[in-house]
């Protein structure tokens, strides 16, 4: 990843740790052809943007979570498991599986958004720099991050919304959405199960989740709600793909939501 390039402003980017020119001020640029693949020019692109990774948290990586002090359990296991990650590159059907995690505390607030973003970056950088490794052609859209909340926002906006061209414009958006996280080849759910739900947009849910675990993608959920009682929420249907090969990490303490910016 070296790079030769006239000083300018040193970039925040995602790739700075594992990047052997990353302490050298007139490589890491923002023009280093590197930081725009990830970031884009403008530094709010690329392919962190084309993940949809919320803005608060796309300089955020497992190694440098704000939330791992306070989820030192947490993170044993999240560490554990960003070291499958180089699975991706495994060819054949009896190639080990990377697994899903279900982040979970009862408390809002306690850091599953905040490390499930930094899960979903690492993936990223791992399969940035692992394709370059292998002279593979890095993904445009490896990683995506749903957010449920939104995604069910905009499903009861298609029914609000007046007008042929306003409604195909949500509609269309809301499918875009689904097309992504139903098929990255990793993805994040935020927020499983917070709001009640139409029997219509749990079936929408079910797709995608059931299509992640028949096709062996790995996914990591956040939620409030047990795991045990996801059921009631969705349905047992939807509950059981969740569980499918996936391990529950309990986040612990209460909201610290205001303290860490």
């Amino acid at each position: 990843m070296t790079v030769t390039a006239p000083q300018t402003n040193a970039a925040a980017c995602i790739l700075r740790d594992p990047c052997r020119t990353s302490t050298d001020p007139t490589v890491c640029t923002r023009l280093c052809p590197h930081f725009i693949a990830v970031h884009g020019a403008s530094g709010t692109g690329g392919r962190v943007a084309a993940a949809a990774i919320p803005a608060d948290y796309r300089q955020v990586t497992v190694a440098n979570s704000v939330a791992r002090a306070e989820q030192a359990k947490a993170y044993a296991i999240v560490d554990a498991y960003v070291a499958t990650f180089d699975r991706m590159f495994s060819d054949g059907p009896d190639a080990d599986r990377i697994k899903s995690l279900y982040l979970y505390s009862r408390e809002p607030g306690t850091g599953k958004t905040t490390t499930a973003a930094a899960i979903a970056n690492t993936y990223l950088v791992r399969h940035y720099i692992g394709s370059l490794q292998r002279n593979r052609r890095p993904l445009e859209r490896p990683v995506y991050f749903l957010d449920v909340n939104e995604w069910q926002t905009l499903f009861n906006r298609i029914t609000l919304s007046v007008g042929d061209g306003a409604k195909k414009s949500v509609s269309d958006e809301f499918q875009r959405r689904m097309d992504n996280a139903m098929y990255a080849p990793f993805a994040v759910i935020d927020d499983v199960g917070v709001r009640s739900a139409t029997e219509a947009f749990r079936s929408y849910m079910h797709a995608v989740i059931n299509h992640r675990v028949t096709n062996r993608l790995p996914t990591v959920y956040t939620s409030n709600v047990p795991i045990e009682e996801l059921a009631q929420v969705f349905d047992a249907r939807l509950a059981d793909r969740v569980w499918d090969q996936c391990a529950v990490v309990p986040f612990v303490g209460e909201s610290k939501r205001g303290m860490r910016r």
